[in-house]
């Protein structure tokens, strides 16, 4: 799209404005629709920041947003369309009812287009296409299965289903971290404490002895002058760096990359992550393969629901496999992200005709996986929380009764 800055006369008066068109003619012809007066002059220019800044401020306040849709409002209307559809209600009504039914503004303005769509003869799955974006690839490929096969309420219930599953791994995952990470802000905020408030009351008793300080007691001098003088900047500087790297996780697939092979390797983290993936991979693979639907679609809608880069790219490496007429054991050893055992279960059911019975074995093991680890987070990070607090007490005790004791036995106590 380019940009036109025409000069006008309107009157005695001189004016100008910026259009935006894809050619000069268009422009002026744009120009005389508007009859603002007596054009002088056209001229190509660069976009204008006061037009950007409008684009800003318009996608700011508009409820269509290029994220994800909030899960549990979209699950609530996706019930509600698949009841009113098993009752034989027109698809428009359903999507109607669901609009005046829900109260989030982002999900109301995209069921409103989609109905729009519809109504003017455009088939479901077309029409929730632009949006694969803020409700997932998962949910085109449903809805484009159930228009084919002609059960589209059945497809809409699977797919609630689904994103149920997911919603309540990620609600086990988060009441599984609350308490280790209230322990984490709660030390944070007690080190702050005693560095700023009350060491500052020991170093001027240790400055008036003039003796040679410890060096547990000199690590906690210079902790606490880094802290009151540089506090602010050291603040500043970890959330500018905490937004750049969240800039470039964005911005560049190397970055990205790099990150969520990273992730993987975390203590806990890199676990967790591995078996929600995986196991969200193969359950959702397995109830489409069992749906009927392509086992290349299939594979694509399933590894479009992975949020680990790195994961993902291992993992279209099981499509590559099928592509090439490979085995679909073959594409599963190959990505390297399952155990032998569960690829020697996919080879065994795959040979033996019995694949979808095997993928649900493979399901249930990676779900008993991340819920084992779900549950048992807080005894696997304890050991860590009570070494960190050991050492906070330790650092404390020696940093400020060493100087005491030494300053006892000076004075014959």
């Amino acid at each position: 799209m380019r940009y036109f800055r025409i000069e006008y006369r309107q009157g005695k008066r001189r004016d100008a404005i910026v259009l935006e068109s894809e050619s000069k003619i268009d422009a002026i012809r744009r120009f005389q629709r508007m009859t603002l007066g007596v054009m002088l002059s056209v001229k190509e220019v660069s976009k204008p920041f006061s037009l950007t800044l409008r684009k800003k401020i318009e996608e700011l306040r508009s409820p269509l947003r290029n994220k994800r849709v909030a899960q549990e409002p979209y699950i609530a209307s996706l019930r509600q369309i698949h009841v009113m559809l098993d009752a034989g209600m027109p698809i428009n009504q359903c999507i109607e009812e669901a609009i005046n039914s829900t109260d989030d503004e982002m999900l109301k303005a995209i069921l409103g287009s989609i109905l729009k769509d519809v109504e003017s003869g455009v088939s479901l799955s077309d029409a929730v296409r632009p949006f694969a974006t803020q409700l997932g690839n998962l949910s085109v490929s449903m809805f484009h299965l159930g228009e084919q096969t002609g059960t589209l309420s059945d497809s809409i219930a699977k797919l609630a289903d689904i994103l149920e599953q997911i919603l309540e791994n990620r609600r086990q995952l988060v009441k599984a971290t609350r308490y280790p990470l209230f322990t984490i802000i709660a030390m944070m905020i007690a080190f702050i404490v005693v560095i700023v408030m009350v060491v500052p009351q020991f170093q001027e008793v240790f400055a008036d002895t003039g003796a040679e300080l410890p060096y547990p007691t000199q690590l906690l001098l210079w902790i606490e002058h880094a802290v009151t003088r540089y506090g602010p900047y050291m603040l500043g500087g970890a959330v500018g760096l905490v937004t750049l790297f969240s800039w470039l996780y964005r911005k560049y697939p190397e970055v990205r990359l790099w990150a969520d092979r990273w992730l993987l390797k975390v203590y806990i983290v890199g676990k967790v992550t591995h078996y929600a993936m995986i196991g969200r991979f193969v359950y959702i693979f397995n109830v489409l393969m069992h749906a009927g639907i392509p086992i290349t679609d299939a594979l694509d809608a399933a590894i479009g629901v992975v949020d680990n880069a790195w994961m993902k790219e291992r993992l279209a490496t099981i499509r590559r496999a099928i592509e090439e007429g490979r085995p679909l054991h073959s594409g599963f050893e190959e990505s390297g992200m399952f155990a032998n055992m569960i690829n020697q279960m996919v080879k065994a059911g795959e040979q033996g005709g019995a694949l979808t019975t095997m993928l649900q074995k493979v399901t249930r093991y990676y779900q008993d996986r991340y819920q084992y680890i779900v549950d048992n987070v807080a005894a696997m990070i304890e050991p860590i929380l009570i070494s960190a607090i050991a050492g906070f007490v330790l650092l404390l005790a020696l940093g400020i009764f060493l100087p005491m004791w030494s300053m006892a036995e000076a004075m014959g106590m």
